[in-house]
């Protein structure tokens, strides 16, 4: 009832509702060279006592300590980030409405400048084409027929 194994060594079968297995060690694709490492400290060696009465001694494994979580701000950096470029976005908006209105009011206000400018001169032009029919001052000159016979003046 005992057959070898790899090891070489027969394996115990029990005819008890408990079996236990040799297992055969697994052959790597590649084998590096391996290297012993020294623990840093000496674990401490544990004995269990089983309900049937079997010792098992082995080393204690410690549970995996997780690493402690790094305090996060209740409001993501991405969600801040996003709410002032929007914030950001509505102010240059603004802006450009403001400067949109400036523009155009100032559009308008040129207008009208040169509208007044056309209607004041137009008047001045007016006034002085129309008042040069009547003389209110200034120098009167009759122009007569002028004779000149031998560079002597008759007039």
């Amino acid at each position: 009832m005992n057959e070898p194994t790899a090891y070489g060594r027969p394996a115990v079968h029990e005819t008890a509702a408990v079996e236990v297995h040799t297992p055969a060690p697994l052959t790597p694709a590649h084998t590096a060279p391996l290297m012993p490492v020294q623990p840093g400290t000496i674990p401490a060696v544990a004995s269990v006592v089983l309900p049937d009465g079997r010792v098992v001694t082995g080393y204690a494994i410690e549970p995996a300590k997780p690493e402690p979580v790094a305090h996060k701000p209740a409001v993501s950096r991405a969600a801040v980030n996003i709410a002032l470029g929007g914030a950001g976005f509505l102010a240059v908006c603004g802006g450009l409405l403001m400067l949109t209105t400036f523009i155009a009011a100032l559009t308008a206000l040129v207008t009208q400048l040169v509208i007044l400018a056309a209607v004041v001169f137009g008047g001045w032009i007016a006034v002085q084409v129309f008042s040069a029919s009547g003389h209110s001052g200034g120098t009167t000159v009759n122009i007569r027929k002028a004779v000149i016979k031998r560079n002597k003046f008759y007039g």
